[in-house]
């Protein structure tokens, strides 16, 4: 309101409002007004309560009124109907008619006995606490450390046999290799000797045969045919000297399955150490795309109308990554689970590009080292030789491990913990991580 404060009104219920009144009444009021059997009008400041039928209320009597008689009729509430959820008076049960209706004082029974039957639950669920805290969780506290205890004593009986198998393997790789240094060694001071005796043979036939040839007359040299047919036959027995294998070091003295399996098990538990690599889409085949999280799909139906780049595969489903290696050791990791067909591995950047011969076909040729799975049968091939690998079960990652230097390549399944395959050979020439994918998606890690 603006101008002058009027007085201030406030409607409870359908039926009853009450109010604060202006100036001159200084208590509060109530006033009861059932619909159509009277008319009020809210009179102005001049007016008293008394011209309205307002009865001047005591303090807490409206309240009273309002608990514990009926507002309509105004007889005392003295049964409860169940579908209303409330109390009614006589008056009202006689208009509640197919309600189930029951005295105040069984509706007030019935929920004292609710109250006491959750006081019992309550108390028992509180003994059950009280339980539990003094019995459950000191046992716990107790079983806790009994089980931290024992996995310690596991971890570290467990990582003692790991150090000593560790140690032993050390110890017998490293006489493995002291033996094969001396060996390699021995093989050189025998062929230095036998080499160096050689030397001074041929020598000192050659100074005889000099000496024959300025000191003899004709008749001494004609008598002496025979001994020199003898010595150029004697040097003639000293052949060529050629180099040998059993003159070098043979490093696959230090092969050891223990240890490659646990440095490639090091590699991978290390995340940190694998390749950020990428697809090179310019390098796709057209059956190859890349979706948006960046998996390399295989188009089964329509290909792509890729530009005909010169580095561009446009026959077989072949795609390099972005980056090549020359030198150290690289591991990347590809996620396989939704592929039945895909092929993992390395190839030299030179590896053809075009047609569907042998020469662009991943695995056919002298350029490219695979491992691959189609359907059940897991292999790797290298220049259309193929070596099948028998696995148990279907790799969801594959791990590539490539030390170049050493021309080593391992394909590893981190899942499993288990070497797939290694191949040793000498690479010539950077080589690209490659990847080919005939059924669904694989995918860099």
């Amino acid at each position: 309101m603006s101008g002058e404060q009027g007085p201030l009104w406030a409607i409870s219920g359908p039926q009853m409002w009450a109010g604060i009144g202006q100036e001159g009444h200084g208590e509060p009021w109530v006033g009861e007004w059932i619909p159509g059997e009277q008319e009020i009008s809210l009179g102005g400041p001049e007016e008293e309560p008394g011209d309205l039928g307002i009865i001047p209320a005591q303090p807490g009597t409206a309240e009273q009124q309002s608990a514990d008689t009926c507002r309509e009729h105004g007889e005392q509430l003295l049964w409860f109907c169940y579908p209303e959820s409330r109390l009614i008076c006589p008056q009202c049960r006689t208009h509640c008619h197919n309600h189930r209706t029951v005295p105040l004082e069984e509706r007030a029974a019935h929920i004292r006995n609710k109250i006491v039957d959750r006081c019992e639950k309550l108390q028992l669920q509180t003994a059950g606490i009280e339980k539990y805290l003094g019995d459950t969780l000191p046992t716990k506290t107790t079983h806790v450390a009994a089980t931290a205890r024992a996995a310690r004593e596991l971890v570290i009986q467990r990582l003692n046999l790991i150090r000593s198998v560790c140690d032993n393997e050390e110890q017998r790789l490293l006489e493995e290799v002291h033996a094969e240094e001396e060996r390699a060694q021995q093989g050189i001071l025998t062929h230095s000797a036998h080499w160096n005796e050689s030397a001074q043979k041929l020598s000192d036939i050659r100074t005889s045969l000099v000496d024959t040839l300025t000191k003899l007359d004709d008749l001494s040299l004609i008598n002496s045919e025979e001994a020199i047919e003898h010595r150029t036959e004697e040097a003639e027995g000293i052949l060529e000297p050629q180099d040998s294998d059993k003159l070098n070091f043979n490093p696959n003295c230090v092969q050891s399955p223990i240890l490659n399996r646990l440095w490639a098990s090091s590699i991978f538990c290390c995340p940190a150490v694998c390749e950020d690599l990428a697809f090179d889409m310019k390098t796709a085949g057209p059956l190859l795309v890349l979706t948006e999280d960046q998996a390399l799909r295989f188009l089964q139906k329509k290909p792509k109308n890729y530009s005909d780049e010169p580095e561009r595969f446009n026959h077989w489903p072949n795609c390099l990554a972005t980056r090549s290696f020359q030198g150290g050791t690289h591991t990347w990791k590809v996620n396989v689970e939704k592929s039945g067909a895909y092929k993992l591995g390395v190839a030299y950047g030179s590896m053809a590009r075009k047609g569907s011969g042998n020469d662009s076909r991943l695995g056919y040729n002298l350029d490219s080292w695979v491992f691959s799975r189609y359907d059940k049968d897991f292999r790797f091939s290298h220049n259309s030789e193929h070596q099948a690998v028998e696995l148990l079960r279907n790799p969801k990652h594959i791990g590539v491990v490539l030390d170049f230097d050493r021309g080593e390549l391992i394909f590893y399944d981190p899942g499993a913990c288990i070497i797939l395959h290694t191949h040793r050979t000498k690479f010539r020439h950077p080589v690209f991580p490659v990847f080919a994918v005939a059924d669904e998606t694989i995918a860099l890690i």
